[in-house]
């Protein structure tokens, strides 16, 4: 499927899936005939009601034609379809796709990782922290960090990647407490990705493989679920320590677009931040061993 093609299908999709999961009640609008409705969710003439927009030009929209959406127009079907701030992003991400590509400005996204990033990881040392890349691949680790997710980093393919951790590898759901959430957000972080960088082959070809080999992947994938993960709580089981019960923090790198900082926390006093002292001392004698993984 060519990239125009398939921007059509990601709109069209996306926005049949957040028009069927409204109700005219949420919308707040009367349910005339509700007994009687054969569509799920909104109809289309409602939605177009609540967007300010005419039922033509809303169909127009919803069969994946938004090139030359304004941003009014683009507000106010966010606002009909109760999008969150995730979802209202993906949608301008996919109008900015579905724009001739001279007309649109590109950002450079940075793929390497640069001494200075690294010595700051390595500055970080009560703290497990990485860099990753939008398609989740492992670019960079403190010596904390490649303790922590040693499960992961035991996948000989280089760089890393979590998103492919999380549906391909068996120990997966023994690693990740809660796995389901794990995978829900991954795929919805993917989703978001495609959106805003659609001619990114690396991400595609790793969409596919995951499509292909998993079938937890695929249904998740279909939903088109779009979300932020830039802060909240990671419970894992490490082989080692056993449980742990992290707060992260994510944070963009401006100067390196497309790189991101997680960083794992436990308040002193509880047995996560013993369970972090107990990994490091691990980490430390892995490392005077001479184990490479812990290099």
């Amino acid at each position: 499927m060519d990239s125009r093609a398939d921007n059509r299908a990601q709109v069209r999709e996306f926005l049949v899936s957040r028009r069927e999961r409204l109700t005219p009640d949420q919308a707040g609008l009367p349910a005339y005939g509700s007994g009687n409705r054969r569509v799920k969710g909104l109809r289309r003439e409602e939605v177009a009601l609540l967007a300010g927009v005419s039922i033509d030009y809303y169909v127009r929209m919803e069969r994946g034609n938004l090139a030359g959406a304004s941003d009014a127009v683009l507000d106010g079907l966010a606002t009909a379809l109760q999008l969150d701030e995730a979802e209202r992003e993906h949608l301008f991400d996919l109008a900015r796709a579905a724009t001739p590509a001279p007309a649109r400005t590109r950002r450079t996204k940075f793929t390497g990782v640069t001494d200075g990033i690294q010595q700051v990881l390595d500055a970080i040392t009560d703290a497990p922290a990485w860099v990753r890349n939008a398609r989740h691949d492992v670019l960079a680790t403190n010596r904390l960090a490649r303790a922590l997710y040693a499960p992961v980093l035991a996948d000989p393919r280089r760089p890393a990647n979590t998103a492919r951790f999380i549906y391909l590898d068996p120990a997966a759901p023994a690693f990740f407490v809660g796995w389901e959430r794990a995978a829900d957000d991954v795929a919805a972080m993917l989703r978001s990705e495609a959106g805003r960088n659609p001619q990114d082959k690396q991400l595609m070809e790793l969409i596919g493989e995951l499509s292909t080999r998993s079938e937890d992947f695929r249904t998740r994938w279909a939903a088109h679920n779009v979300r932020f993960h830039r802060t909240g709580q990671k419970k894992l089981h490490h082989p080692v320590v056993g449980a742990l019960d992290l707060n992260f923090e994510a944070m963009e790198f401006p100067s390196h677009p497309g790189l991101t900082l997680l960083t794992y926390t436990a308040p002193a006093g509880t047995p996560t931040a013993d369970g972090l002292k107990l990994l490091a001392n691990w980490a430390a004698a892995a490392e005077a061993a001479g184990d490479p993984a812990h290099q």
